[in-house]
């Protein structure tokens, strides 16, 4: 008595199989090799990763990617004080330049629309 009965699988189902199989081994060792860990192969217990602390050369790039973190946030500071600025004037109110006598300067007035009426 059989404990577990496999269909037989097509050439297309094979190849998508070895494809999971092997995409899940890749996404393993890309996490391992991306890690900060020290890594050696080991046939018992196939990783074995030790921490080390960075040296000094990754230090000076963690430092220098800081700092343009923080000159972008500056920036960007300076940006959305200016944007406000801007918003600020808009909303009060504009003054009627007068000439010197003190009366106000008006602007023409638009003309209206013309309409044609239909005879009926």
């Amino acid at each position: 008595m059989p404990m577990i009965e496999v269909d037989p699988m097509s050439i297309d189902q094979l190849a998508g199989a070895v494809v999971l199989f092997l995409g899940s081994v890749g996404s393993l060792l890309l996490v391992v090799w991306q890690s900060k860990c020290h890594c050696k192969v080991n046939l018992c217990y196939i990783f074995q990763c030790e921490r080390r602390p960075p040296n000094e050369e990754e230090m000076k790039s963690l430092k220098d990617q800081s700092k343009k973190l923080k000159d972008m946030k500056k920036k960007e500071d300076k940006i959305s004080q200016k944007e406000e600025e801007i918003l600020e004037e808009q909303k009060t109110p504009r003054l009627i330049p007068k000439t010197s006598s003190g009366k106000p300067i008006l602007e023409p007035e638009p003309e209206p629309e013309l309409s044609i009426d239909r005879l009926v």
